[in-house]
């Protein structure tokens, strides 16, 4: 068997647009941070201050974002990495998720003990702030908002038995979790700043102040449920499942006729990108070459590697 010397896996060479765009949401956020939670605690706003922490945890997940890009373009070419550094934007938007849930439930005591123990709001200037934070998430949606296709175009071919091939002639969705976590935490952040506008303005005019503390409960809700939609699209990847068994039943159906596939394996190794392990027991004089030209319509397999046995 040959291998190539030099063999790239970086999937990630187009972030460097989205790299920008998540440091200056990231400089916004920090500034609306400090003004919500100081003026949520001189005020005494409960959906002000759950406005703030949940802006400190975007500010976090900024951070986890940059340094995600940072290290995957240091380590891009790292042969530390068996297939790159792809799953590195897929574990900062797993971390984040996680920072979300330990926010939410510091956002749920602190909401029920406000509820429990009403304190004194002072309307105008908690509206205030809390518009203004609203402009602000509205600004991060917009540097945030994108939409890519990201596609490469390289093979490598190795002589006898067990061979590898990367095709990426297709176009495939990029799922940047790093950019998408950024995305929707501003997104978040955003109707967390309605719904504290809300219950301030009813609070002002109706004298319902357990509305503030009661959006605060709603607030952390809307947050433990993203927090568990970015982990149930994150962790699958980190730990290497399997993709969907009718997509495996498809690659078998396409082998069958010609090898008895004795074993096989779809994973991604990154975000949009999948990985195959097959070996296969010949009934054919068909070579590794042209198994994998069977395979070739299979466009999210970007690293195929065909072990054939012959009988």
């Amino acid at each position: 068997m040959r291998y190539p010397l030099e063999h790239s896996h970086a999937f990630d060479a187009d972030s460097h647009s989205a790299e920008k765009r998540t440091f200056y949401a990231l400089l916004l956020t920090v500034v609306v941070m400090v003004i919500e939670i100081t003026a949520g605690s001189i005020y005494g706003s409960m959906a002000l201050l759950a406005d703030g922490w949940h802006m400190s945890t975007h500010a976090a997940a900024f951070c986890i974002t940059l340094f995600a890009y940072y290290y995957a373009k240091k380590n891009a070419d790292n042969r530390r990495f068996s297939f790159g550094t792809g799953k590195v934007s897929v574990l900062g938007g797993y971390t984040s998720a996680v920072a979300l849930g330990i926010v939410a439930l510091i956002m749920f005591v602190e909401s029920i003990h406000r509820l429990l123990h009403p304190e004194k709001i002072q309307f105008n200037e908690a509206i205030l702030v809390a518009v203004v934070g609203l402009v602000v998430n509205v600004l991060s949606i917009c540097l945030l908002h994108d939409h890519h296709s990201h596609d490469h175009d390289h093979d490598h071919d190795h002589d006898h038995d067990h061979d590898h091939d990367h095709d990426h002639d297709h176009h495939h969705h990029k799922q940047d979790y790093n950019l998408r976590a950024a995305y929707i935490h501003v997104l978040a952040d955003a109707l967390t700043s309605i719904l504290a506008i809300i219950a301030l303005t009813f609070g002002k005019y109706y004298g319902w102040n357990w509305l503030d503390a009661l959006m605060g409960i709603v607030g952390g809700f809307v947050i433990c449920n993203w927090t568990l939609s970015l982990m149930k699209q994150t962790s699958p990847i980190l730990l290497d499942e399997n993709i969907s068994e009718v997509y495996r039943q498809q690659v078998v159906s396409v082998l069958s006729p010609y090898a008895q596939v004795k074993d096989l394996h779809i994973w991604k190794i990154s975000s949009d990108r999948y990985s195959a392990a097959i070996t296969l027991l010949s009934t054919t004089s068909k070579s590794v070459q042209e198994y994998k030209q069977l395979l070739s319509n299979f466009d999210e397999i970007s690293h195929l590697t065909v072990e054939v046995h012959y009988e």
